[in-house]
């Protein structure tokens, strides 16, 4: 499992895609920053990351949407279906090298933390609870991402299905006050006042092992047939 994840971690670094999707999320981050927290005059670290959040449903597919559509698109995927190592461990390692480039990009926004310190004194434990629901929430999406990329070849269809799937869950609550706990980013809500919210805590982790759980059972199925 070791040399799977190293070598999909370093893929993110030998082609544009770590780079494309660390850059975007920051450049679009430092937008944010801007009009949220210094043209309102605020030290509040939290206060971006909400707008920061709903950009995780469109720049998640940058990491995901090739996690195993490419792999079916190139034919390498024989070489996961015929590999002594599990199916677990091969989803596993493509999942937590996703998760690692998010962790860097989440050191990067520290940055913007050591600018509010200068100009004023934002909350540090406010600070390091939101970046944990900030991580949790990113499992989530990228979870999902990977489970989409698995049931298709075309990275496309896989990018828009986690899209898609995303913008669906963040309208649920208008429809009813019954799905306020289906939409994924509402649940970060109490991590950017401080709070560790256990509720949402087990329901992004129940989710994220939910879609890889259905990864993994889609892709033995595969194995299977085949």
């Amino acid at each position: 499992m070791g040399a799977i994840l190293k070598k999909e971690f370093k893929a993110y670094f030998l082609t544009p895609v770590g780079y494309v999707f660390i850059g975007l999320f920051l450049i679009l981050f430092s937008m944010f920053f801007n009009i949220d927290v210094l043209a309102d005059g605020f030290s509040n670290f939290e206060y971006i990351f909400y707008s920061g959040a709903s950009l995780l449903t469109f720049i998640v597919p940058i990491l995901t949407m090739r996690t195993f559509a490419e792999e079916r698109k190139t034919g390498t995927e024989q070489l996961i279906l015929t590999s002594p190592v599990s199916i677990l461990k091969i989803v596993l390692a493509k999942f937590i090298a996703a998760m690692l480039v998010i962790l860097v990009t989440e050191l990067c926004t520290l940055m913007y933390f050591g600018i509010l310190c200068y100009f004023g004194k934002p909350h540090l434990l406010t600070a390091l609870t939101t970046l944990f629901g900030f991580f949790l929430l990113a499992m989530a999406y990228v979870s999902f991402g990977i489970f989409a990329s698995s049931i298709t070849e075309n990275q496309i269809i896989a990018g828009v299905i986690t899209i898609g799937f995303f913008m669906f869950s963040w309208f649920l609550p208008d429809l009813s006050p019954i799905f306020s706990g289906f939409s994924l980013i509402n649940l970060l809500t109490k991590f950017l006042v401080g709070q560790i919210d256990i509720t949402a805590v087990v329901s992004l982790v129940s989710f994220t092992l939910m879609c890889l759980l259905l990864t993994i059972i889609f892709i033995q199925r595969r194995k299977s047939v085949r």
